[in-house]
């Protein structure tokens, strides 16, 4: 397995809120970036949000227009993954949290990817152990979750499956460094850390609000100037995705028990197509 600094090209796998995040940081290291979707319009959608969260960064002083340029020239789109797969020294998965459709990528990637490549999948709760089982090598495939807005959260939780050889992960750490984040060191488990802890106070803050303890934007407030949260838990929720949210905690309490039941105010939002930001309207409104 190659070590950090010789990792040159690398393919993000999936356009959406976290796939082209993850792009953006990578080509910003100087990496030669391509992010790929099958959907023409979800790619272009992807390509446009990285753009736009660059000209905000050059706007606010956070980025020069030299780094916006260097960052865009190192980043691609593709539709075709086995072109894309076969050059690259990293692949990250950032598809919907649906376990077999992360096990039918990792086992093509298995096959199209060269063998001394790091495999990663940034989901926020399945089995990287189950993922892995997929493919020929599962010693090479670890789990990398970001954080939305990935350009800007720090944190990155690597996680390590069951036959995870410890240069993948290392390997995993190191990148993530060098992608200027602060990693965590995990072993895989439901939920992992983070997951697993966000989402039981998300989960609280929902039945609160289903209960008329308070609205949504006190109860937020109580962890934001009362705990030091940077936001609340209903807020995060919007942004991450209520349908994200659930699925997960349905997973988790398959595997954990009933402290990650759904409330029934997210099931039917949900049903409603009430989706958080991304839909204008979540447990928030949000302007276009």
């Amino acid at each position: 397995m190659k070590s950090v600094d010789q990792i040159q090209r690398a393919v993000v796998l999936g356009a959406g809120t976290m796939g082209h995040g993850i792009a953006q940081v990578l080509a910003s290291c100087g990496i030669a970036t391509t992010l790929v979707d099958l959907d023409a319009a979800a790619l272009e959608r992807g390509l446009a949000s990285v753009r736009r969260n660059l000209d905000q960064g050059v706007e606010k002083g956070k980025v020069t227009a030299e780094a916006r340029s260097a960052t865009l020239a190192k980043l691609a789109g593709a539709s075709d993954l086995e072109s894309a797969a076969r050059s690259a020294d990293v692949v990250i998965e950032a598809v919907p949290e649906k376990l077999a459709l992360k096990r039918s990528i990792f086992a093509k990637l298995d096959s199209l990817c060269a063998a001394e490549a790091l495999l990663a999948t940034n989901t926020s709760s399945l089995s990287i152990t189950a993922i892995a089982e997929a493919c020929k090598h599962p010693e090479r495939v670890v789990g990398m979750h970001f954080f939305n807005p990935v350009h800007i959260m720090k944190l990155v939780e690597v996680v390590r499956a069951a036959r995870t050889a410890p240069a993948a992960a290392e390997l995993a750490l190191a990148l993530a460094r060098r992608m200027g984040k602060d990693p965590i060191d995990v072993v895989d488990s439901p939920g992992f850390a983070s997951s697993r802890l966000g989402l039981v106070i998300g989960l609280e803050a929902m039945r609160m609000l289903e209960a008329g303890v308070a609205s949504a934007e006190d109860i937020d407030k109580a962890m934001v100037l009362g705990y030091g949260f940077p936001m609340g838990p209903l807020k995060l929720t919007d942004l991450v995705g209520l349908d994200v949210r659930l699925s997960i905690a349905e997973y988790l309490e398959q595997e954990i028990g009933s402290t990650f039941k759904a409330p029934q105010i997210l099931r039917d939002k949900v049903a409603r197509g009430e989706l958080g930001k991304k839909a204008g309207q979540g447990f928030y409104t949000w302007n276009a």
